[in-house]
């Protein structure tokens, strides 16, 4: 399959445009995005067809990484090759970047100023309540509804989601090890490969997932190899990465406190673009523009390989069942974990009555309120977090 033969009815700069105005003004976070690009690109201005859209969006969601932006990369891949990809990823992602990187500027010179603190006292609670939500969302989406019938039929990758969950609350992080053997697990016994019966080979792939290195030479390569694990082998868009990132920046590094974290999510909700795009902020704070610039391309690096090497004979992988059930396994964990992550977070950050309000407001202006986007929930929360410190 080779999608650079079609003529596109579309130039490439028109197509770098669109993906920029779709990084600086896109929000409602990954569905959204997705939702976008489908209207925009397939309904109203026919350059992507249905079918390479679709194409594009279950590669996305086979592949580790953020799901919006291999989308994007896909779609630039669908006519114009690898510099398609290469242009419509980075139009995509800089816009956001640059102004989480600029937020964070404005953090570390404000974040110890009362008003500051008071913005995020009220957006940090509202993060918990949108965090539930899309949690709820992803769970039903990934998985299967909450009915007695749908998770008696799926009841071993609820198995690995209580698993993950309960793991995760316990020992406060996670670990790729354990996403990679569910998806193992549920592969062999749900589409073993043809190869499964080739002890080496199975003996390799496993001894694979132990082969993780750490590195403790300077802050800029743990960065780099935190991001890169962060972007290469955690599955689910958008909050999915969230609490692969907790482990990481708040547990095992001690590079965040649990409140910048928060902050940090919060960034992410009311910036445009992915919401994977957090992870340049909590670069900036760890380690200035540098460290901003690794943690940015070290998370979409892997998604950008791991999107335009596959493109071009997906149609033959997509149809692989020993794949797909590989990728709802470790799905299912990732959203367990995630779960599991909320309640942590959420323990340490609702920390009084008003916080719990807010938290809880937030949750039923999503329920109740149509169409409604997080970054309004968010200014709502930040004006009440001001007036709320400012009466008390």
């Amino acid at each position: 399959m080779d999608h650079t033969h079609n003529t596109p009815a579309y130039t490439l700069r028109q197509l770098v445009l669109y993906f920029l105005k779709l990084g600086y003004a896109g929000f409602g976070g990954p569905v959204a995005l997705v939702g976008y690009m489908h209207s925009d690109l397939v309904e109203k201005k026919g350059w992507i067809s249905e079918e390479e859209y679709k194409e594009g969006l279950a590669l996305a969601q086979l592949a580790p990484g953020p799901l919006a932006a291999q989308l994007g990369i896909y779609l630039g891949f669908v006519h114009y090759g690898i510099l398609g990809a290469t242009l419509c990823g980075l139009a995509f992602v800089i816009p956001s970047f640059i102004m989480v990187v600029l937020i964070g500027i404005a953090y570390k010179i404000y974040g110890g100023l009362p008003w500051m603190q008071a913005v995020f006292y009220g957006v940090g609670a509202a993060v918990i309540g949108i965090i539930v939500m899309s949690s709820y969302k992803l769970t039903i989406k990934s998985l299967s509804k909450f009915s007695i019938v749908a998770i008696r039929e799926k009841w071993l990758l609820w198995l690995f989601f209580l698993v993950a969950g309960v793991i995760t609350i316990i020992t406060q992080s996670e670990d790729v090890l354990l996403f990679v053997f569910a998806g193992l697990l549920y592969m062999f016994i749900k589409a073993p490969p043809a190869w499964f019966s080739n002890q080496k080979t199975t003996q390799s792939i496993v001894l694979t997932g132990f082969s993780f290195l750490h590195f403790d030479s300077n802050t800029l390569i743990d960065i780099a190899w935190f991001f890169t694990k962060a972007g290469a082998f955690v599955f689910g868009s958008g909050l999915a990465i969230v609490p692969f990132l907790h482990s990481g920046v708040v547990i095992e590094y001690q590079w965040l406190t649990e409140k910048q974290f928060v902050d940090a999510v919060a960034v992410a909700m009311i910036t445009p673009g992915p919401v994977v795009i957090t992870v340049g902020f909590i670069g900036y704070l760890v380690a200035g523009f540098p460290g901003a610039c690794v943690a940015a391309i070290a998370t979409f690096l892997p998604c950008y390989l791991l999107t335009v090497i596959p493109a071009p004979y997906f149609k033959r992988i997509a149809k692989n069942k020993s794949i797909k059930a590989f990728v709802d396994g470790i799905t299912a964990a990732v959203v367990g974990a995630l779960v599991g992550a909320v309640v942590v977070i959420g323990m340490r950050s609702i920390t009084d009555v008003p916080t719990a309000l807010i938290a809880i407001a937030s949750i039923l202006a999503l329920i109740y309120i149509k169409k409604i986007q997080e970054p309004y929930i968010i200014a709502v929360a930040a004006v009440i977090g001001l007036l709320l410190k400012s009466l008390l």
